[in-house]
């Protein structure tokens, strides 16, 4: 579906987005050109797009009609600078009231990302952004061997590629000295340890959901808030407890206590750091989504910007809350906290290894362009914007939660892959999930992962579970 926009000038609503490449004669930007258009809209009356059977979706250069010395057109494609439509377009093909009278300069309308200004000479000058939502990349995707299919989101729908990597990502690089951090292979299970029959086996297939039913948490959806960092680190923080304690505590930790209060090098809805989160999960704590549930830039009071959850110390490394949930609907501010985190083998196999073992893990992610209009499939970033200008090449940094593999046999093969979680919300994706190339380090998906251990003890697991037998 394309958008209807609204031109202030003259409360026309116009289609912005073009669809197929162009048949037939060769059109290219419509400019103001007689006789269609001489200081303002001349044309005569008539039945033209009635009298010819109705009207074209897209762009269809064969959707013409004779009209005086020249043609008309009859397809959306025309309303983009509204140059060349047939007179009896905007009443048969969008039932609104046709334009009149000339745009004046200065007259502006949003194609897309890009806003579109009407010059003194009468022709319409618009912004050359690379736009988070191109048509040409989505079916360049679909038309291409790539192995997933991309798709038009309406959230994303008028946002730049830089408004994209600014408001979509928010995790920091991390420093060199982060990211020198020693590998450490931590505690197998039992099984893996003793490796009984000799063998080191790894199922093809591994869903944590399907191994700890219950435990693994659905994606959130950052909005417009650059903070996956928070998101991600909540979300591997909530699964591992879950995981620990058996199922006693399975809370969704909240990515606003830390957006919030992780304040100390971090810039909430404009970016942190991963090492940062995980610092203040293990020395502060953060209580649940629902006590402290996020609250999207757009529509927040500046009163969500501060802090309003803090703890202090009751011995043993524990924290309780010293404030009530910020919501009225909740009472159990409970703290969870963390042990320190520690980084994972590049090696795919013992990243698999880790999450059957202990859950879900957390991966830095770079984001191209493509990636934001994954649908399904096993993403890999394709070349199909390699002609483009260096603007609509550019990258950014993200962090997201991987709880599974898989491979897939296909006509190249057997494709393996990582199944993750993101943060845009459930409307994206594989339902808030993604599939990406294993073993490849795939944008350096296996470059920088971790792992953690909630900080749980039989105590904690006993009170919890008769919380939950009193309710």
């Amino acid at each position: 579906m394309r958008p209807l926009l609204l031109l202030p000038a003259i409360g026309l609503l116009l289609l912005v987005q073009a669809s197929a490449a162009a048949r037939g004669a060769s059109r290219v930007r419509r400019e103001l050109n007689s006789p269609l258009h001489v200081r303002g809209i001349r044309d005569p009356y008539g039945s033209y797009c009635q009298r010819r059977g109705g009207c074209c979706p897209g762009r269809d250069d064969q959707c013409t009609v004779a009209y005086l010395d020249t043609i008309c057109y009859c397809d959306l494609f025309c309303n983009r600078t509204v140059s060349d439509c047939c007179p009896d377009f905007w009443s048969h093909c969008l039932g609104v009231e046709r334009p009149h009278g000339a745009f004046h300069a200065g007259a502006t309308y949003k194609e897309n990302c890009n806003l579109c200004t009407c010059s003194p000479s009468g022709r319409w000058e618009c912004e050359q952004h690379a736009c988070l939502i191109e048509d040409d990349t989505i079916q360049a995707v679909n038309r291409g061997n790539y192995g997933w299919r991309a798709s038009n989101y309406s959230q994303f729908w008028g946002m730049s590629l830089d408004e994209g990597l600014r408001y979509r990502l928010g995790t920091q690089r991390p420093s060199r000295s982060i990211m020198s951090m020693n590998e450490i292979q931590p505690l197998r299970s039992l099984s893996l340890q003793m490796n009984m029959n000799g063998r080191n086996d790894l199922p093809r297939h591994f869903n944590a959901a399907e191994k700890w039913p219950g435990k693994i948490h659905e994606p959130l959806d950052q909005g417009n808030c650059a903070a996956s960092w928070a998101f991600s680190t909540a979300a591997v923080a909530s699964d591992r407890i879950a995981i620990q304690s058996m199922g006693h505590m399975t809370p969704q930790l909240s990515p606003q206590n830390l957006i919030s209060c992780d304040t100390h090098n971090q810039g909430g809805c404009a970016g942190g750091r991963i090492d940062g989160a995980w610092w203040y999960l293990r020395r502060r704590g953060v209580v649940t989504e629902e006590c402290y549930p996020f609250a999207a830039p757009h529509s927040s009071s500046p009163e969500v910007g501060r802090c309003m959850m803090q703890s202090r110390s009751i011995g043993r490394g524990k924290r309780q809350a010293t404030a009530p949930c910020p919501n009225s609907r909740t009472y159990s501010n409970d703290i969870y906290q963390s042990t320190p985190p520690y980084r994972l083998s590049s090696n795919h196999k013992e990243i698999m290894k880790e999450i059957m073992d202990n859950g879900p893990v957390q991966a830095i992610l770079e984001v191209h362009g493509d990636f934001f209009v994954y649908k399904s499939g096993i993403y890999r970033h394709t070349d199909v914007g390699h002609h483009k200008p260096a603007h609509s090449r550019k990258h950014g940094t993200h962090s997201v939660r991987i709880l599974g593999w898989g491979e897939e046999a296909t006509y190249n093969g057997i494709q393996k892959y990582w199944i993750a979680a993101n943060s845009w919300g459930k409307n994206w994706g594989e339902s808030g999930f993604f599939r990406i190339a294993r073993g490849e380090n795939e944008c350096e998906i296996e470059a920088f992962v971790i792992g953690v251990w909630g900080k749980v003890s039989m105590e904690d697991m006993h009170n919890h579970h008769h919380h939950g037998r009193r309710k």
